[in-house]
């Protein structure tokens, strides 16, 4: 049997109905070139009778697609199916797709049809969009819940009339994979030994279309319709990525493969997702932010000794340059040892354990740790051998047309100290308590920048202060969540700094 699985995409037509994702035509040209440099074998450009636009916008489209076909989608009218052959007929590889509903509840209450209507309606149908098209698919609207003898009825007509695919739509994502694997065996024994391929067409209403689109394929099927990101009616479609890299991955199970470009995937997710402005989960399979990150501490650890531990594919395969450790709480100290590592510090394993502590106590209250996060971890710890003073605690109190007031705790070479603080803003009220408390009240603030480490809500802040006093500047730098703390820390940070030249001073004046 053909190992060779045909991506159908109808990102641009079923994708397109997804709520408030209409795209121009512009856009719709830029994802169809995407889609060519991808390699999917057709690309289903829209339903020309939808109105005169749209037949415009699908006739622009077959005009710049080079590689593989291009379909347009019709019912069994003669009028729709004129409007598609107008779009499509000058493309280099046009194919028709015609459809009819063939399931007892659209026949009785959308169609209005009996059974042999609907017959005579397919052998029209088809064998006109043959007289016009050498590739002519036909799919069976609501084909999941049809009657399987009808169904395989409807199919041999089909056949019989000039079809060369047939699509066995799940249209309402109403089917099992075990059950979708009889219906899509049953279809096949009807195709027999002839030159037709059949079609999956699954949505995901009850999360099954991309399982639902493996049986078929397991099954004989041999084209699969999709849409990048999943995107679709309702729950969306079975996702082209996540059936592609499934054959891929698993073909020593299923032995079938595609023509898909795989690197280019990340591209094409990323375009759509700017496009239609349907934003991809974070937990998507293959393009989700977090598909290829790894945050629990025994995953990271077998990710360093061998990727392959926790990673059935390659990020590059897709288009990714590398896996990304998310380190947050639940990560150990060998990931943060090596991201450190890569970050240039090789730590003491001494020093390793304290900033190790340290990264803890923060992942308690920020979800995710940057890279920014890890270099201000290490920069606060070098303190170095000349720390006198080391902030011990702060409150704050006031409120609404009350004065900011802090009380800081300091400790130095003398034992701790408490001192109150007053000023126009919390920061402000915790300076004026940390020079009490130091009893450097000459010192004046001649610098205080404040900047956001990273992106979100619980970003941390780092503030970079300098401080005069004599003649001397000394500058002083922290990190913290709360602006006000970093503050603080900066201000001890630039007075243990100040002791430090002055020391080096000293030294130099006794010749040291």
């Amino acid at each position: 049997m053909d190992n060779h699985v045909r991506i159908f995409d109808t990102t641009l037509r079923d994708g397109e109905q997804s709520p408030g994702a209409t795209m121009t035509l512009e856009e719709k040209l830029r994802i169809a070139r995407k889609l060519s440099d991808l390699g999917v074998d057709i690309i289903e450009a829209g339903f020309p009778a939808a109105s005169p636009g749209e037949l415009a916008s699908v006739r622009q489209i077959a005009s710049v697609v080079e590689r593989g076909e291009v379909a347009a989608l019709c019912r069994t009218r003669e009028p729709d199916i004129e409007a598609a052959w107008k779009a499509i007929g000058s493309a280099r590889h046009p194919r028709l797709h015609v459809f009819i509903a063939t399931s007892k509840l659209h026949m009785e209450h959308k169609l209005k049809m009996s059974a042999e209507d609907v017959l005579e309606e397919i052998a029209r149908g088809v064998k006109s969009c043959a007289d016009h098209c050498r590739s002519v698919e036909f799919s069976a609207e609501d084909a999941t819940r049809t009657d399987l003898s009808f169904l395989k009825e409807a199919f041999a007509c089909a056949i019989e009339h000039g079809a060369t695919t047939l699509n066995i739509p799940d249209t309402v994502g109403y089917t099992m994979p075990a059950e979708y694997h009889e219906i899509v065996a049953e279809v096949m024994e009807v195709v027999g030994d002839r030159d037709v391929v059949v079609s999956t067409h699954c949505h995901n209403d009850l999360g099954l279309a991309v399982a639902n689109s493996i049986a078929a394929i397991a099954a004989g099927a041999r084209q699969v319709e999709c849409c990048v990101n999943g995107i679709g009616e309702r729950a969306g479609n079975a996702a082209l990525e996540e059936i592609v890299m499934a054959l891929k991955t698993r073909k020593d199970l299923l032995g079938c493969d595609t023509r898909i470009h795989t690197r280019e995937i990340m591209n094409v997710s990323r375009l759509v997702s700017q496009v239609t402005g349907l934003h991809v989960a974070a937990s998507k399979p293959i393009v989700g932010r977090n598909a290829f990150a790894h945050e629990s501490g025994i995953h990271q650890h077998g990710m360093l000794k061998n990727r392959n531990t926790y990673e059935i594919m390659l990020p590059e395969d897709i288009g990714l340059e590398e896996s990304k450790l998310v380190l947050g709480k639940h990560s150990g100290k060998a990931a943060l040892a090596n991201r450190l590592d890569e970050l240039g510090y090789r730590l003491p394993q001494a020093e390793l354990v304290k900033v190790f502590e340290r990264f803890k106590a923060l992942a308690d209250k920020k979800k995710n740790i940057y890279d920014a996060d890890l270099i201000a971890l290490v920069a606060d710890d070098l303190g170095g051998d000349h720390v006198r003073y080391t902030l011990k605690s702060v409150a704050f109190s006031g409120g609404t047309g009350q004065a900011p007031q802090a009380t800081v705790v300091v400790a130095d070479d003398d034992g701790e100290h408490a001192s109150e603080g007053t000023g126009n803003g919390p920061v402000h009220a915790v300076i004026d308590a940390l020079k009490g408390a130091t009893n450097q009240r000459e010192v004046v603030m001649t610098e205080y920048r404040i900047d956001a480490l990273s992106g979100g809500s619980d970003a941390q802040g780092r503030v970079t202060l300098s401080i005069e006093a004599d003649g001397l500047v000394s500058r002083g730098q922290a990190t913290d969540i709360d602006v006000v703390m970093a503050s603080a820390k900066a201000y001890l940070a630039a007075l243990n700094h100040r002791v430090q030249q002055q020391a080096s001073v000293h030294r130099k004046v006794a010749g040291v």
